[in-house]
């Protein structure tokens, strides 16, 4: 089971600097609300979201994200008079016990273009670092100057990083790190200087020149430029998956994860369930990523009787690293026997829950061949998928 993470999304700023009226994080980019597309960020991540925003913009931001239809509960807490009180808010909202392997993003509702793999590089940094803050290297030159506006030296600029965020990290030192900076009447820019403040390392994780914050009019400008660049394609693939397994004796009958009492189960390396195999094929193919005999030959001794939900995690997993996740499957099962109608909600569950979608997006039929072909001679069961991904 992996270490839960939650994450404190910021989004009590005022917008003064970029002279919009409102909140900057309400501004739509590319037609989408920037809180929108900075907690869809997450989707493939996060088990708790925290949202910090001001009481009277509660409202706006929730109606801005409800259409995401988040896998993840979000609490809504209000902010402080700084971003430091703002976090530890957001902290005091989070679980308080069995947490020892917890981690905690922190990421400013104005950094909308953050990506799946940022997040993933982050993650990976928390888990052999304990932190991981995403920064990039600064390419200006650096000049100190003194009082009177003259420069005084030039810095080398070889060891200087730009901190950004998602800023991961332990959910015990963070909450530890807060409660000194507290005692010590320590006030630091970013949760970061708080880290160092209280004496653990800080990890460094390779940003994005494109996870900009939207703090300006120009900012802003940028950012629809960005996603100009990125779509002269539609962020949308299809794929479709087929598969086929024979019926024997001595094994289980599992398909979509669910058991299914028959007389006979599906022959194959692992537990053979065919739906899924059809399914894994699917996602694969519209991600251009070979198709699951490439990720999980039936040479491999690892994948002898493995469970095939726990070989759609790792396609799920592939899928996330290239910047995709599923916008809804729909699969067909054709077996003469057994009856798979009672067993088909139980298989929209799983796979609803595994894909991270609202189950209206996950569709399993069952049919038979009216005694045609080696389906209809009860030979074997095939399976035939088809999905959509989108890019995040």
């Amino acid at each position: 089971m992996k270490d839960p993470v939650y994450v404190i999304l910021l989004a009590g700023g005022s917008g003064s600097r970029m002279g919009a009226g409102i909140n900057k994080v309400l501004l739509p980019l590319g037609g989408t609300p920037c809180i929108a597309r900075s907690a869809e960020i997450f989707r493939a991540f996060a088990d708790r979201m925290v949202l910090v925003c001001r009481p009277e913009e509660s409202e706006a931001i929730q109606k801005a994200i409800r259409p995401l239809s988040l896998p993840f509960p979000v609490d809504f807490v209000p902010g402080g008079d700084t971003r430091q009180q703002s976090v530890a808010n957001g902290l005091s909202a989070l679980p308080s016990d069995g947490e020892s392997a917890a981690m905690v993003l922190v990421h400013d509702g104005a950094r909308c273009l953050a990506d799946p793999a940022l997040v993933s590089r982050v993650l990976a940094d928390v888990t052999v670092f304990g932190s991981g803050v995403a920064s990039v290297g600064v390419t200006d030159t650096v000049k100190e100057t003194d009082l009177s506006g003259f420069v005084s030296r030039t810095i080398d600029r070889s060891s200087l990083r730009a901190v950004q965020t998602p800023q991961g990290f332990r959910l015990k030192d963070l909450r530890f790190a807060h409660e000194k900076a507290a005692e010590d009447g320590f006030e630091g820019t970013d949760d970061a200087a708080l880290m160092e403040h209280a004496g653990y390392p800080v990890h460094l994780s390779e940003g994005s020149r494109r996870n900009l914050k939207l703090t300006t009019k120009e900012d802003l400008i940028m950012a629809e430029a960005f996603l100009a660049d990125d779509s002269p394609l539609p962020p949308y693939r299809v794929g479709m998956g087929y598969d086929v397994h024979r019926l024997t004796e001595g094994r289980k009958l599992i398909l979509c994860g669910v058991e299914v009492p028959y007389s006979l189960g599906l022959l194959g390396h692992s537990d053979a369930d065919v739906a899924l195999h059809a399914l894994m094929d699917a996602l694969l193919g519209a991600a251009g990523l070979w198709d699951i005999g490439h990720h999980f030959p039936d040479t491999d001794a690892r994948y002898k009787g493995i469970s095939s939900m726990l070989l759609l995690d790792q396609v799920l997993e592939a899928l996330r690293e290239k910047g995709f996740v599923p916008s809804n499957v729909d699969l067909t099962i054709v077996a003469q026997q057994p009856k798979l109608s009672p067993y088909i909600p139980r298989m929209v569950e799983n796979l609803s829950r595994a894909l991270s979608l609202p189950a209206d997006r996950v569709n399993v039929k069952a049919t038979t061949t009216e005694h045609l072909g080696f389906e209809g001679r009860g030979e074997g069961i095939s399976a035939q998928a088809v999905c959509m991904i989108r890019q995040i």
